[in-house]
Order: structure tokens, then C-alpha cells, then sequence
């Protein structure tokens, strides 16, 4: 047996609803602001909805102004008052209903001297992996299809909106693919057959394992910011700290998307797998580069630190612009993200 795996959550898991919130919100800053500097985690829990971190922007919100942001972000997932007069206030959540409570202030001044002279406003090590795949954009197969899978469930409507997925091959083979999706009924008959026309072959199918999958989102569960970077990285270790709640002048965001780049020129040049890692210091505008091909297991540094800044990664990939929210979506990496600079292929460039 030789079996590999991978998972992928929809954008209505407690999670990515967190994820999705904080996205949101950082593109109505950048529509009126594209110099604010952002980094606000999200919990939700049922109705209740906290904000907790920084913001320094020329934009000064309302308590109200935000409170409807975070409704609307919510509503676009699709936890309307309508869904959840179909599903019963028992079992899922209205953007209606939220209360939101709102705990930011400014950047630290510490923090803030490093990135105004256009360096780095933390030290880290961030990571990026790509594979030449093409049919695949550039991933492996077993997270490509159960990304691809989460998302034709998830448009489907033959469920809810709360989605798992997982997908396990045995070599190249699909051996089992796991699926949970809330049901009104009991019937999966729709979602199985859906899954079989996503997924071809002959395999074990398993829909949700415990029978019963009612209650979901934010009622079932405690959405956080970044609990699920795991399936937002696919193959390959996760570097820094939460990028999906933050600005393009923090490592955590911009590093992690100038190492995927990175890596998927390297991978599609050499025609293998590869890992780039990167390191930076906060307060200095180089970095360094590791480049590690996996088939053949070749390593290549760079010589000396190269200078890379915030204010190059945000003009290279137009990150001063709202785009983040479409980014968290169905994360940054591969298929859905093809209209991103960092994820263009060799022949595009």
C-alpha cells in the first residue's frame, strides 16, 4: 500500500466562515484605503461574532459599518434568513441574528517603523510546494480532487453548506473518499452520485460516517481564523503564522504567496515536485531562499540574501487591491486561483 491523502473544507465550515469574515472586511478597507495595514482574527460561535486585532488605515469604520460587514460576508457564504428557515434555527445559523463585538487598535509603533521603511514587519520562515501537474494547477492529485470535489458539492445545493471532504489514493489510484455534508433528510443517494460523477472509478465511498449530519456551521461548531491552513497548504509544511487575516506588508501573506510563485516556476522548469523555503528578519528587506527539488533531492540556496520587500510583493501581485476574500474562498493555491499572478504557469509568463 502506498497511500496518500488529503482534505479540503467549503466556505461554509465554522473555520472558513472565521477566515472569510476577516478577508472581507480587509477589502472594504483597501477599496477606500490601499495603504491599511490589517491583521484581525475572528471567532463565531452560534450569533455571537468577536474581532480581536490591528488596524491602521485612513478609514475609520463605524461599530455599525462593521457589524454589517461582517453580516454581509456571511450572507455571501449563503447563511440567509431563508436558509436557515429551511434548515430550522436549531441546526445552522442566520447573518440576521450575528452580534458582533469588536476588540482593534492601531499597530504596534515597533512593528510599524520596520515596515515603513519597506522592510519586513516580522521575522519567519515560510514554505510553498508545487508539483508540474497541470491538470492539477500545479498540486497534488489527491488535494486537487478533494478541493474539486468540496466545490461542486458545495455549489450543488444538495446539501448544506458546511462541507468536508477527503480523498485517499493508493498510489495513483483512488482507494476512498469521505464526505460530509448536512442533509435535511437522510437521503445521500444525490450527494453519492454526484460524488461519482466528480470522482469516476471503483472505490469506498463513505457519506457521512456517523448517519446523521443535521446541525452545522457556526451552531455546531467554533469557527478561528487559520484552523484550517492545513487544507489551504495541501502538500508541503505551512510556514509563518495566519496569512489569511492579514495585509500584504506581513511575511505571513506575502512571503507564503512569493514562495509558491517561486516554486511553481522551479517545479515546472525542472519538471519535479518542489519546496521553497524562505527566511526574513524583521526590520530588513532581504530575504533568503532554499529551493529543494524532492524527486532528486538537489538543494539550491541563493549565494547571497535577496532583496525582496513588501511594497515589491504587493505591486508584483496587486495585493493592495480587495482580492483577498476571493482568495480565501477556496484558498489561494491552485485550480480556483488561476487568475492570480503568483499561481500563472512558465508558458503565461
Amino acid at each position: 500500500m502506498n497511500y496518500r491523502f488529503s482534505e479540503y473544507v467549503s466556505p461554509g465550515h465554522p473555520d472558513k466562515v472565521a477566515d472569510y469574515i476577516s478577508e472581507y472586511l480587509l477589502d472594504r478597507y483597501l477599496e477606500q484605503d490601499p495603504a491599511t495595514r490589517y491583521a484581525v482574527e475572528v471567532l463565531i460561535k452560534g450569533t455571537q461574532v468577536t474581532l480581536a486585532g490591528e488596524v491602521t488605515s485612513k478609514v475609520d469604520f463605524s461599530d455599525g459599518e462593521i457589524t454589517s460587514f461582517v453580516k454581509e460576508a456571511v450572507r455571501r457564504i449563503g447563511y440567509t434568513q431563508a436558509y436557515q428557515d429551511k434548515w430550522g434555527r436549531e441546526n445552522t445559523i442566520s447573518a440576521e441574528d450575528l452580534v458582533v463585538t469588536k476588540h482593534i487598535e492601531q499597530q504596534s509603533p515597533e512593528i510599524a517603523m520596520g515596515v515603513n521603511r519597506d522592510a519586513w514587519g516580522d521575522q519567519g520562515v515560510f514554505y510553498a510546494y508545487a508539483c508540474p501537474e497541470e491538470e492539477n494547477f500545479g498540486m497534488t492529485k489527491e488535494y486537487a480532487l478533494a478541493k474539486r470535489l468540496n466545490h461542486e458539492l458545495f455549489v450543488s445545493g444538495l446539501g448544506g453548506l458546511d462541507i468536508k471532504t477527503e480523498v485517499i489514493l493508493d498510489g495513483d489510484k483512488v482507494h476512498e473518499v469521505i464526505a460530509a455534508v448536512p442533509t435535511i433528510g437522510d437521503d445521500t443517494e444525490p450527494i453519492k452520485q454526484l460524488i461519482y460523477q466528480v470522482i469516476p472509478g471503483e472505490y469506498k465511498l463513505v457519506v457521512n460516517g456517523t448517519g446523521v449530519y443535521h446541525q452545522h456551521g457556526p451552531v455546531a461548531d467554533t469557527g478561528v481564523t487559520g484552523r484550517k491552513l492545513a487544507v489551504d497548504f495541501g502538500t508541503g509544511r505551512i510556514g509563518g503564522g495566519c496569512p489569511w487575516t492579514k495585509d500584504a506588508t506581513k511575511a505571513d501573506l506575502s512571503l507564503n504567496l512569493y514562495a509558491r510563485r517561486m516554486a511553481k516556476v522551479a517545479s515546472e522548469g525542472a519538471h519535479e515536485p518542489v519546496e521553497v523555503s524562505i527566511a526574513c528578519c524583521i526590520g530588513q528587506p532581504d530575504i533568503l531562499v532554499s529551493t529543494k527539488f524532492l524527486k532528486s533531492g538537489e538543494i539550491i540556496s541563493a549565494d547571497s540574501p535577496l532583496k525582496i520587500t513588501p511594497q515589491m510583493v504587493t505591486k508584483m501581485f496587486g495585493l493592495d487591491k480587495p482580492v483577498y476574500a476571493d482568495m480565501c474562498w477556496y484558498g489561494p493555491f491552485g485550480e480556483y486561483q488561476q487568475d492570480k499572478p503568483w499561481e500563472k504557469s512558465l508558458k503565461d509568463m
